[in-house]
């Protein structure tokens, strides 16, 4: 009985920690979204009401209608998306050869690319921007999602190679049997079989570009070219009270399709990050 008891008040405590970290992490959201539903008149209320007396949805009406807020929205989802396309491509072949082959200094390199992985972006900003300038990729987006693809690689090769040891070697020693070439047994074999472990990867590494702020604030300083979360900045410095409540219609139309993205494929997120956790 008394260890019944104790595991029963556990799970309510756990349940009251649970509710406690949503509500830090959801505070700020319903209040930006309490800001959003506002009419210019409201804002100037403050604190006084959190739940706006007439609320309405101009303001995302006047967001979504702004072509230059659509440009901003696009570009932010071209620089994820090719940079997520091309951190797959380089990093599924390296996630394989750490997999499936063996030679000096294996454990190190990997290692030392998730160590690369913890390195804070303010420690690179100014070489890296004397490096993009040197090669003439200042205000591209190319130089951009060159370095979304260098940034995203460790994490991403670590994700494919859980998913790649997870598949029995006997499978590939079939298909080598059968005449199959090692590329071919990668492409034909190992690629489709791993296929929830790479949308994963995908998902995720899109979902970090989305939220990318430094390196499109530092390389790019064209409007045209601004992705939405450099576009909100630069418009929330030049904003006032009359416009508080646009920008923050503008930031939740930024910010929940991710949410909405990793609430909805949570699972399959949380699965690639810990496949290979746990063998046996």
């Amino acid at each position: 009985m008394k260890g019944e008891r104790r595991e029963k008040w556990g799970d309510v405590a756990t349940y009251i920690l649970a509710v406690l970290i949503a509500a830090f992490f959801l505070t700020p959201l319903l209040w930006l979204l309490s800001l959003a539903l506002r009419s210019r008149q409201e804002v100037f209320l403050g604190a006084a009401r959190f739940i706006p007396k007439r609320p309405t949805l101009a303001n995302f009406e006047q967001v979504l209608s702004d072509p230059a807020f659509l440009v901003y929205l696009w570009n932010g989802l071209k620089l994820s998306a090719l940079g997520g396309l091309g951190c797959l491509a380089v990093a599924a072949p390296a996630a394989y050869a750490f997999s499936r082959f063996w030679f000096t200094g294996r454990s190190v390199l990997m290692m030392a690319i998730l160590a690369f992985q913890m390195v804070s972006p303010l420690v690179i900003l100014v070489p890296l921007y004397r490096y993009m300038s040197d090669l003439g990729l200042l205000n591209s987006h190319f130089g951009v999602i060159m370095v979304y693809i260098a940034v995203g690689i460790p994490m991403c090769t670590w994700l494919l190679k859980s998913a790649i040891d997870a598949i029995p070697r006997e499978l590939e020693e079939a298909a080598a049997i059968d005449g199959c070439s090692r590329f071919g047994i990668f492409w034909r074999i190992t690629l489709p079989l791993i296929t929830p472990g790479i949308a994963s990867a995908f998902i995720l590494i899109m979902i970090l570009n989305w939220s990318q702020f430094l390196i499109p604030f530092l390389l790019l300083n064209k409007d045209p070219q601004l992705p939405i979360a450099v576009a909100i900045f630069n418009f929330a410095g030049t904003s006032n009270a009359s416009t508080t409540q646009v920008l923050a219609a503008a930031c939740l139309v930024a910010v929940v399709p991710a949410i909405i993205a990793f609430v909805a494929l949570q699972r399959m997120v949380v699965g690639a990050l810990t496949a290979g956790a746990v063998k046996g």
